[in-house]
């Protein structure tokens, strides 16, 4: 779906990237981030949130918490993260990345709540419960600190992914703001919900989800009860381009993840200021009949769009960009590999570059992460080759 975009917004990348792994410079099974693109996509944002009055989380899941990246938003004036889950905080910490947010959308276990207190100190941290209010606010407290806490909430009608339903009773925020600030170790601070904005298909546009309004008339009874300064955090589909509109809609803080690299349902359809900065590769291993098989691994399209068809660019000449189709296999598989159609003239060879385009989730997967700094000099180079937790792997010698 973005590999159009690739090759007409950063061709450079993709020409590097094929050239970098036929020079036995980088795996199969990676993603690989041009990390000059991303410290421009990131200062772009930053510049308007900035203009608009938003707090800027960055979020580097999809991205496999790639320390390079890290530093790369931080270059573009981004300060903070917003880390999914435990292992997202540890990493984006360990690059230099301060935690912004925590606990949304994954809770914090039980028994991580003291490395989030204490080491972590997260600015924000989201809770869905009572029970989870207590466990930050002990915690909190056990560090000497009073932690400001988001409340997750929702009503009947609000939009969720199947799996992440959860949250306080819109209706209920004013007792649950009181139960927060009597708490020793935390204090109420605002308002979450996800997705506050969702991609229609139909439009191509970025709408407000009914959880918008939720998080708006939970604002309203706020401010009725007389509190005032109260952080509505409001992600989802963020790119620049929504920034107006969550600001008009009362938001104080936002969260990119693709939008950092380009790659928002809306990129897709519209060229936005974020140029694409990431791409999927890998090589063929064989052939069989009338397909040639590329390696898997990291072969997990996030499904924001229906099916389509999966084009990669094969070849080993990164100034020949032939696209070819390829069937991903199906999510109760193991992708240990992609099949590329191999009929007609200059079929794939063994040890053929395949480059994607498709917007991914690195983090669930089994990929390499890769960054690459130099592309726009024209002196592309390759930093750190990282696993998922945004640790550094001594590829290909991993002894």
């Amino acid at each position: 779906m973005f590999l159009d975009l690739l090759t007409r917004r950063n061709p450079a990348l993709v020409e590097a990237a094929i050239a970098l792994h036929q020079d036995g410079k980088l795996p199969a099974n990676c993603y690989v981030l041009d990390l000059d693109t991303v410290e421009d996509n990131a200062r772009i944002f930053t510049e308007k949130a900035s203009s608009l009055g938003l707090k800027t989380f960055a979020m580097t899941k999809q991205v496999g918490r790639h320390s390079g990246f890290c530093q790369a938003v931080m270059r573009g004036g981004i300060e903070r993260c917003v880390a999914v889950d435990i292992a997202c905080a540890v990493a984006c910490h360990r690059a230099g990345l301060n935690v912004g947010h925590l606990g949304h959308l994954v809770q914090v276990p039980r028994g991580e709540a003291d490395l989030a207190a204490g080491y972590l100190k997260p600015d924000y941290w989201t809770v869905f419960s009572d029970d989870k209010a207590d466990e930050a606010a002990q915690a909190a407290h056990r560090a000497g600190r009073d932690q400001a806490l988001l409340a997750r909430i929702q009503t009947a009608g609000d939009t969720f992914y199947r799996g992440h339903e959860g949250g306080f009773d819109a209706d209920t925020i004013v007792d649950v703001a009181d139960r927060m600030d009597a708490r020793d170790g935390a204090h109420f601070a605002g308002i979450t919900t996800f997705p506050a904005l969702l991609f229609d298909q139909e439009t191509r546009k970025v709408k407000p989800t009914p959880n918008l309004s939720t998080l708006n008339r939970a604002a309203e009874a706020l401010a009725r009860a007389g509190r005032t300064g109260i952080e509505i955090n409001a992600p989802g589909t963020t790119s620049s381009a929504v920034l107006p509109a969550l600001a008009e809609a009362g938001a104080t803080q936002c969260e990119p993840g693709n939008g950092l690299h380009g790659t928002t349902p809306l990129h897709a359809v519209e060229d936005l200021p974020e140029r694409p900065a990431v791409l999927y590769l890998t090589e063929v291993s064989h052939r069989h009949a009338d397909k040639a098989y590329c390696f898997g691994g990291g072969l997990y399209i996030d499904p924001v769009f229906p099916e389509y068809d999966v084009q990669a660019i094969v070849g080993s000449d990164p100034a020949q960009k032939a696209t070819r189709s390829v069937e991903i296999p199906k999510r109760e598989s193991i992708d240990y590999y992609g099949m590329i159609d191999a009929t007609g003239a200059a079929s794939p060879q063994t040890g053929d570059s395949v480059v994607f385009g498709f917007r991914g989730q690195a983090f669930v997967t089994r990929a390499y992460v890769a960054g690459i700094s130099g592309i726009a000099s024209g002196t592309p180079t390759v930093t750190t080759i990282e696993n998922i937790f945004g640790q550094r792997e001594a590829w290909p010698d991993l002894r």
